[in-house]
C-alpha cells in the first residue's frame, strides 16, 4: 500500500462518514441539534459549524491562500442545511485534490500561520491525515451526543467503510 492509496482512501471514507453522519443528523428533531449541551464546542450545530470552519482554513493552507478567519468556532452556527453544503463541498474538494497529489507532492512541505498564533509546517499529505482525522474526533463527539438525546449514532467505523462502499478502482 502507498501513502498516495491510503490517503485517497482516507478521503473517500472521510467524506462517506460525514454524509451517514449528517442524513442520521437530518432526521434528528431539530431542537436536538441546535441543542445547547455541555459538550465539544456546546452542542451539534456548533461542532458541525467548527469543523467546516477548520476544513477551510486547512483548505486555504494547501492553497497558499489567506484563510479569511480569525476563529476555529462561531457564536452562531449557520443552519443544518448550510453546514451539510459546506461539509459536502468540502469533502468534494479534499477527495479531488488528494486524487491529484503524487507521492512527492504529498511528502511537500507547507508553511502556515495557526489561527491562535504562531507558525507550523506540515507536509500536504500530514494535513490530509490531520483534516481526515479532526473530524473523525468530532463525529465521535456528535455521536455522543445523539446518545445524550436519546438517539443511536449511524455506524460508521472503517471496517463498515470498507464493507459497504469502497472501491479500490477508484483510487487509481
Amino acid at each position: 500500500m502507498s501513502a498516495v492509496r491510503n490517503i485517497r482512501m482516507l478521503t473517500r471514507y472521510n467524506k462517506w462518514a460525514n454524509t451517514m453522519l449528517l442524513d442520521a443528523i437530518a432526521s434528528l428533531p431539530p431542537e436536538e441539534v441546535s441543542k445547547k449541551r455541555a459538550a465539544a464546542f456546546g452542542g451539534m450545530s456548533f461542532a458541525l459549524a467548527h469543523v467546516a470552519i477548520v476544513d477551510q482554513i486547512w483548505q486555504a493552507h494547501l492553497l497558499g491562500k489567506d484563510r479569511g478567519f480569525k476563529s476555529r468556532i462561531t457564536d452562531s452556527p449557520d443552519s443544518l442545511g448550510l453546514l451539510t453544503d459546506k461539509w459536502n463541498e468540502m469533502g468534494d474538494w479534499y477527495i479531488q485534490y488528494a486524487d491529484t497529489m503524487s507521492e512527492a507532492q504529498l511528502n511537500e512541505k507547507i508553511r502556515f500561520s495557526f489561527v491562535d498564533g504562531g507558525t507550523g509546517e506540515m507536509s500536504r499529505g500530514d494535513i490530509l491525515i490531520h483534516v481526515c482525522n479532526h473530524k473523525a474526533l468530532h463525529r465521535g463527539q456528535i455521536g455522543d451526543m445523539f446518545y445524550q438525546s436519546g438517539f443511536r449514532p449511524p455506524s460508521i467505523d472503517l471496517p463498515v467503510y470498507i464493507r459497504d462502499a469502497f472501491n479500490e478502482a477508484e483510487l487509481s
